[in-house]
């Protein structure tokens, strides 16, 4: 019995062409965090290629706002980066489960602040061939987590504004005592200047309550 005829595989002379391979997925990991919720709020993300590699690191104080506004702007940093270099393909992970669910349409976006964040976020999520925003662990979150730090420490007690800087103040010694102002907020005792203390050290508290004005 001679042998059955093979089906002409797709993309053959008389096949259906073959679909062009979607672009491989770029990747970044975003994070928001503020200091008193709402306090000092800063967003930082980590943006890699689909080989691995870090391409970017984003970081940036974004005045006094909360925890869930400042997650927004790291994702529309994000999709800012991709749009303005031609990134096609991109996958977000976020330790806010707030974020995921809503962008995902599983919650309803009920705040007057997130709103129009959430209808930006959406839109230019929209624009992309192919978007998706998982849920990860705080764990697995920690570079972009560490930006945010960052962004606030570099940022903590600085004006915003330099005509009205102040000239630095004369260097210390580690061991000479200091007195500065700290404001108390949901369990976070917050210095209102900047510490410029080594990593690590160890610091003794005198507190003075001071009636509010």
């Amino acid at each position: 019995m001679p042998p059955r005829p093979h089906a002409p595989r797709s993309g053959g002379l008389f096949g259906d062409a073959e679909p062009s391979p979607k672009p491989a997925a770029y990747r970044a990991n975003i994070d928001g965090g503020s200091r008193g919720n709402p306090g000092p709020a800063a967003y930082g993300a980590v943006i890699r290629d689909p080989g691995g590699e870090i391409v970017a690191k984003l970081k940036k104080y974004i005045g006094r706002t909360t925890n869930n506004v400042a997650e927004y702007y790291g994702l529309i940093a994000v999709l800012d980066y991709a749009q303005s270099h031609s990134i096609r393909t991109l996958r977000i992970e976020s330790d806010s489960e707030l974020l995921v669910k809503q962008m995902r349409g599983q919650y309803k976006v009920k705040s007057g602040d997130l709103k129009p964040l959430f209808e930006r976020a959406k839109k230019m999520s929209q624009g992309l061939e192919s978007f998706r925003i998982d849920h990860v662990y705080r764990e697995q979150n920690r570079e972009a987590d560490v930006l945010v730090n960052e962004a606030l420490d570099e940022t903590a007690g600085r004006p915003t504004n330099a005509a009205t800087a102040k000239p630095p103040e004369p260097s210390r010694s580690n061991s000479e005592p200091r007195k500065i102002r700290a404001r108390y907020s949901n369990g976070v005792l917050e210095p209102l200047e900047p510490l410029d203390l080594p990593e690590g050290t160890e610091v003794e508290i005198l507190l003075k309550l001071r009636p509010k004005p």
